[in-house]
């Protein structure tokens, strides 16, 4: 029976299967099926990954989720409070760096899979890959070095660094976010995750300029993906438009995996990919909280009959918002396998 890994690896080799690969990014509805409060839930690594087989169980898309909430790597560094919310994922309540004076501060844990941190992510991952038996892909998220520091001292004081200085302070914050990232990589790789999302808003021209994207965020992103087997780095720039910056990133960098945003042109994405990779047309869940069954197949529809003739393709969503209705995931996915289907 083909499965979900089998989908994704034929579509990255440009064959076909029974349909495409969907990715569905549901991860604090696991709680409510879980019947657990967002902070219960997210206090084992058994529960996440409960969540997560049992919600990809219930709605048969084709990757499962390690991760728990994006503020779960800035714990790993220091951060002592999470903000817990029971109608939105989970925010950073800590900065870790408050002034300029605690980057010279700041510690990268000497080895990832051992931190107490981390030991809830890895009891996850044990599971997932154990239940998955290989038939699914188990997908991590990684923030870049270049947006790691957003999560570390506020995006305000971050911009202002980034772009104003100091440089030099700005430069060792940006080494050890980046040796950060890389020893996160080989940790989730070393636990069980094969496929690594690499979270990058700064690699986007909404985020930056193409003279700073060149200068600093290619740099960068060449030193956080530096001696890995980027054939399972997806590049990801957090929702912000990454097509003009495709080509640079293919020839630069090297990546062959672009989840693209819904705000991308889809086609124009395809052109500039030309058969080079495999892309992701991603719909904007936003809508689907009020949109009608109606509406969300004629999306769908869109998205696949534009990406779905160049093979290489996959249909995805961002992180689904918890607001969404059950039966509005479920005309998306019941859409996305009819439209997506080959036979």
């Amino acid at each position: 029976m083909i499965n979900g890994i089998d989908r994704l690896i034929s579509a990255v080799n440009g064959e076909l299967t029974d349909r495409i690969p969907v990715f569905c990014n549901l991860l604090d509805q696991g709680a409510s099926e879980l019947g657990m409060s967002l902070k219960d839930y997210y206090s084992k690594g058994e529960y996440v990954a409960e969540g997560q087989l049992k919600m990809r169980d219930k709605y048969g898309y084709d990757n499962l989720w390690s991760l728990f909430y994006v503020g779960k790597e800035a714990e790993l560094l220091g951060c002592k409070n999470i903000i817990y919310s029971e109608c939105g994922p989970p925010n950073v309540g800590h900065m870790v760096i408050k002034n300029l004076e605690d980057i010279h501060k700041l510690e990268i844990p000497e080895d990832i899979s051992s931190h107490p941190k981390f030991e809830e992510s890895l009891k996850c991952l044990q599971i997932l890959k154990r239940e998955s038996d290989g038939k699914y892909p188990i997908c991590a998220y990684l923030t870049s070095a270049m947006t790691m520091p957003a999560l570390l001292m506020g995006m305000e004081k971050w911009i202002d660094l980034l772009l104003s200085g100091p440089y030099d302070l700005r430069d060792e914050l940006l080494e050890k976010t980046s040796e950060f990232f890389r020893k996160q990589l080989i940790a989730y790789r070393d636990a069980g995750a094969n496929v690594f999302l690499y979270s990058n808003p700064f690699g986007s021209l909404d985020f930056v300029p193409r003279k700073l994207f060149e200068e600093l965020s290619i740099p960068w992103m060449l030193k956080d993906l530096s001696s890995f087997d980027l054939q399972s780095v997806v590049y990801y720039c957090g929702g912000a438009r990454m097509n003009p910056v495709i080509n640079r990133v293919i020839e630069k960098i090297g990546l062959t995996n672009f989840y693209l945003s819904p705000f991308d042109d889809l086609n124009e994405g395809k052109n500039n990919i030309a058969g080079r990779a495999l892309y992701a047309g991603v719909i904007n869940d936003i809508k689907l909280v009020e949109w009608t069954r109606e509406e969300i197949r004629s999306e769908v529809k869109r998205i696949i009959d534009t990406g779905k003739r160049g093979n290489k393709f996959l249909f995805g969503t961002l992180v689904m918002p918890l607001a969404i209705p059950e039966e509005n995931i479920r005309a998306m996915l019941e859409a996305a396998y009819e439209f997506g289907s080959f036979n």
